[in-house]
C-alpha cells in the first residue's frame, strides 16, 4: 500500500473538531468585546490613561471574527504598547505564511487529484488562518499601528527551502506541522508577554486552534507512517495499531513555548 493513504472518515471527524474549536474561539473573543468597549470608555473618562486603548483595537479584530462591521478607531486613544504592537505584527506574519503554505498545497497536483476530504481540511484550515491574520491586523489598525501583510521572514526562508522537495502529502503534512507548532507556541508565549487582559484574550483564543491543527496533522501523519491498509479503517484492529496511535496527537500535557518566535521577528519598522 502507498504509505500516503488516509482514512477519510477519521480525517473528516478531526476536521470537524478543528472547526468546532475555531468557532468556540471566535465566540470567546466576541464575548469579550463588550468588556473591551467598557475599558475603552473608562480610559477616555480618565484622560486616556491605562491599558484600555486595546479595547478599541480588539473591537476591530472581534468584528472580523464574527462578521460584524469593524468599529472605527478613536483618534483620542492613547498610543499602544510598542511590544504589544510587535507581537501582533509577528503573529500576523506567521498567519500570512500559513495561508500561503496551505494555498500552495491546495494547488499541488497530488492534492488536487486526491480525495475531497483532504482538500476540505486544507480549505477550512486556510480560512481559519486567514481569519486569524485579519484579526491581528485589525487590532493593529484600530491601535493606529502598521499592519503586517508579509510572511514571517524566518520561516518564509524555511518554506522556500522545503517547497522544491515536496513530493507527496506526507511532505505537506511535515511542513504544515512545523508552522502550526511554531504558531501555537508563539501565541501561548505571547499570552504571558502581552501587557493587557484584552490582548491576552486575543492570543489565548487563537493558540488552541493552532494546537488543534497540529493534533490533526500528527494523527494523519501517524496513519500515513503505519503503512498498513488494514489499519487505515474505522473500526480497526486496535491490537495492531502502532504504539503512538493513542498519544501522538497530544504529545505533551502542557504546551511548550521554547520555539516561540520573538516579538520582533515579524515586526514592521
Amino acid at each position: 500500500m502507498d504509505g500516503q493513504a488516509i482514512d477519510t472518515r477519521l480525517l473528516s471527524e478531526l476536521t470537524e473538531q478543528s472547526q468546532d474549536l475555531h468557532s468556540d474561539a471566535t465566540r470567546i473573543t466576541a464575548a469579550a468585546l463588550g468588556d473591551f468597549a467598557e475599558e475603552r470608555r473608562d480610559a477616555r473618562a480618565h484622560g486616556g490613561r491605562g491599558p484600555s486603548a486595546w479595547a478599541a483595537s480588539l473591537l476591530g479584530a472581534g468584528a472580523l471574527l464574527v462578521g460584524a462591521t469593524r468599529a472605527s478607531a478613536d483618534s483620542a486613544s492613547p498610543s499602544p504598547n510598542a511590544n504589544d504592537v510587535m507581537a501582533l505584527q509577528t503573529a500576523a506574519s506567521i498567519e500570512n505564511l500559513a495561508v500561503s503554505v496551505y494555498t500552495t498545497a491546495a494547488g499541488l497536483d497530488f492534492i488536487k487529484s486526491g480525495n475531497a476530504t483532504v482538500a476540505a481540511f486544507i480549505t477550512k484550515t486556510t480560512a481559519q488562518h486567514q481569519a486569524h491574520a485579519a484579526a491581528f491586523n485589525a487590532a493593529l489598525t484600530q491601535a493606529g499601528a502598521k499592519t503586517q501583510n508579509n510572511p514571517d521572514p524566518k520561516y518564509a526562508a524555511v518554506v522556500k527551502s522545503a517547497l522544491p522537495n515536496i513530493k507527496n502529502p506526507g511532505d505537506v503534512v511535515a511542513l504544515a506541522l512545523t508552522l502550526e507548532d511554531v504558531a501555537a507556541q508563539t501565541y501561548a508565549k505571547y499570552v504571558s508577554l502581552a501587557s493587557t487582559a484584552s490582548l491576552r484574550t486575543l492570543f489565548g483564543s487563537v493558540a488552541p486552534v493552532e494546537a488543534q491543527h497540529r493534533t490533526v496533522l500528527l494523527s494523519v501523519q501517524a496513519l500515513m507512517n503505519a503503512n498498513d491498509a488494514d489499519l487505515i479503517t474505522i473500526p480497526t484492529d486496535a491490537a495492531k495499531l502502532p504504539a503512538a496511535a493513542g498519544s501522538v496527537g497530544i504529545p505533551v500535557a502542557f504546551y511548550p513555548t521554547t520555539k516561540a518566535s520573538p516579538i520582533s521577528e515579524g515586526a514592521v519598522s
